[in-house]
């Protein structure tokens, strides 16, 4: 699955130049906990989400600033300041956001939500942005690739173990081979560490219909 066949599609959107209070009431009203920050051309500048608006005045940021370490370089602080007390969307924004190509796995998308600490990730096609890609929409499609009940007969099995033995399994250029046999799976193939061995074995057991593994490994 690619990120384009699981993103949200039909986005809210916002300006720069709307308020934070606009912003804080559009996220309430279409339930989201962060918004794409679009400017006049439609080019993505941000996001201002839940995490960005807690920060503020009106809900003790300055307070928790005051504790912060006065040896933070001034134009942090400044910086910080600004975020903290200026009603327009575009200052309280997080700007120049990570964005994902809609061909992208999911494997990409979580791997870089990781990485950077963050929930959602702004879908670009051809530089437009076309949707946005959450943590949930990854959880709805491991619930759905879990709950698929549409993968039946030994032809099937192996053409899907055969795909997942080669994303991101460590298993990459093994040139490993699969047969099915009423739902037995036999894997084949140079491996010659019990990780790898055991990689391929999840990937293969983790497919509905597999009612077990036989390993052929030299």
């Amino acid at each position: 699955m690619l990120v384009k066949d699981v993103m949200t599609a039909t986005l809210v959107k916002i300006s720069p130049d709307n308020s934070v209070e606009q912003a804080a009431r559009t996220m309430l009203a279409s339930h989201v906990s962060g918004i794409p920050v679009v400017d006049d051309s439609g080019r993505l500048v941000g996001i201002i989400s839940e995490g960005d608006l807690i920060r503020r005045t009106e809900l003790g940021g300055a307070a928790i600033s005051s504790l912060a370490d006065t040896t933070t370089p001034h134009r942090e602080r400044a910086s910080a300041y600004i975020k903290r007390h200026s009603w327009r969307v575009g200052d309280a924004m997080t700007g120049n956001p990570i964005t994902i190509n809609e061909d992208a796995s999911l494997a990409k998308a979580a791997k870089m939500m990781e990485e950077h600490g963050i929930k959602r990730i702004p879908v670009i096609k051809d530089g437009d942005l076309v949707g946005l890609v959450s943590r949930a929409d990854l959880l709805k499609a491991f619930l759905v690739t879990r709950q698929d009940k549409t993968m039946t007969g030994d032809d099937a099995i192996q053409r899907i173990i055969a795909t997942r033995l080669g994303e991101n399994t460590g298993l990459e250029g093994f040139e490993l081979q699969v047969a099915v046999v009423d739902g037995i799976v036999h894997l084949w193939g140079n491996v010659d560490t019990e990780e790898g061995k055991k990689a391929a074995r999840i990937a293969s057991e983790s497919v509905n219909g597999v009612r077990g593994v036989v390993e052929h490994f030299s």
